[in-house]
């Protein structure tokens, strides 16, 4: 999700620079929502992971 994330914004700048300012703020505003998707998603797991951990932990004591 972060390498889709990093194809919008480098296409989203090279809109902007060719002078599509508008569609290459569109662009941005996707990569900017895939990457807070890609971060929630990378804090979900890591709570999940650290209680799974915990939890086979306590089962091999």
């Amino acid at each position: 999700m972060l390498k889709l994330a990093l194809t919008f914004l480098i296409i989203g700048i090279v809109l902007a620079v060719l002078g599509f300012g508008g569609i290459g703020g569109a662009f941005i505003g996707i990569a900017k929502i895939l990457f807070f998707i890609a971060l929630a998603l990378f804090v979900i797991f890591l709570v999940l992971g650290l209680m799974a951990g915990k939890k086979v932990k306590d089962a091999i004591d």
